[in-house]
């Protein structure tokens, strides 16, 4: 190594935020002699209710190798077209916003021009009639995007809906394969460099310490590295972002429909989240306008088949930290900093 290159790494936490960032430094630094070590505790466990995903999760896939076909298997997913939203305008409206566009251009007038010009003139058909994925999903139906650009059943994305906790268990199957070594252990310290103020090592129970030239935090909101070490500072988006509470269950379902369903309730909303073999329920309120009986009252009483889990209640407050790269250590995931998850984006941020 030349001076000032990273030969170590320290990834804190595990999960579906250190697992992916275990199997993608592990698949970009391949070669290059970096010694890369995850450390996380099974008894602290982890947020894990995101399943829903944007299509930018197929291109990280295929960035570290793993192909589709043992993916779907192993986190039992099932493919996503968009996301249904009921009763956000007025009780009984609904519409889905599809992973891709409305028609095409025509002489270099957008789709969406020309729409409005039929629509005045009396003869247009429902906008969502020229979106194959919306047409697809209202039907419970499914396929990849054509490979002929010029018909109207390629221009268009899907994503997944997944099983966050085996795709994390994937993952570590995949990382440690290529070199990453888990340690088991909960941080009860760390150490600073007394001129730089960096992270030199975290220290874990038993006496145990891990040193590294760049840690990654991973370790949820709490941020153990990013804020309870470096004091980092947290940027506060509640005057935008109410919504402070979330409740999750999963239960039996029915069809497994190719869309996430975000469905608006008094207080909140409640997401339904179709896997193979569950369905993933949950309930994002604000705390101001309901109490957490009545918001657990209302997630229960919607479910559509028995609950598989008992209701895992999560605390959040929107936002970011002030920096996501402190020294040296980044903050990826829940340690950076949480939006409301009504368009899929947890795992996307990641």
């Amino acid at each position: 190594m030349r001076p000032n290159e990273i030969s170590t790494i320290c990834i804190l936490g595990g999960g579906t935020a250190g697992w992916m960032t275990a199997a993608g430094l592990a698949s970009k630094l391949k070669g290059l002699g970096v010694s890369i070590t995850l450390v996380e505790s099974d008894r602290l466990g982890t947020v894990g209710v995101g399943e829903a995903t944007l299509p930018h999760i197929r291109f990280f896939n295929t960035s570290i190798g793993l192909d589709e076909a043992t993916f779907m298997r192993e986190t039992q997913a099932t493919f996503k077209l968009g996301i249904e939203f009921r009763d956000w305008g007025a009780l009984g409206e609904r519409y889905v916003h599809p992973f891709g566009n409305y028609g095409k251009p025509l002489r270099g007038v957008d789709f969406h021009q020309l729409w409005l010009r039929m629509r005045e003139g009396g003869g247009a058909p429902r906008l969502d009639d020229y979106s194959f994925p919306v047409l697809a999903a209202e039907q419970d139906r499914f396929r990849h995007p054509g490979e002929d650009v010029t018909e109207i059943g390629s221009n268009f994305g899907y994503a997944y809906q997944m099983d966050s906790g085996r795709y994390a268990a994937l993952l570590r199957r995949l990382a440690e394969g290529r070199g990453v070594v888990r340690q088991e252990g909960r941080v009860v310290g760390h150490r600073l460099d007394p001129e730089t103020g960096f992270v030199r090592s975290i220290a874990l129970e038993g006496g145990r310490e891990v040193e590294a030239e760049l840690f990654v935090d991973c370790s949820g909101f709490r941020g153990v590295l990013i804020e309870d070490a470096l004091g980092t500072g947290y940027e506060d988006w509640r005057r935008w972002l109410p919504c402070d509470r979330a409740l999750a269950v999963q239960c039996e379902g029915g069809a497994a429909s190719p869309y996430t369903r975000a469905t608006a309730r008094e207080a909140g909303w409640q997401w339904r989240i179709p896997l193979r073999h569950r369905v993933g329920n949950g309930h994002v309120y604000c705390s101001d306008f309901t109490t957490d009986d009545a918001a657990l009252d209302r997630l229960l009483d919607t479910l559509e088949g028995p609950a598989l889990t008992d209701p895992k209640p999560l605390a959040f407050t929107t936002g970011k930290r002030r920096r996501l790269w402190n020294k040296n250590v980044v903050a990826i995931g829940l340690s950076g900093g949480f939006l409301e998850p009504l368009e899929s984006t947890s795992i996307y941020l990641i």
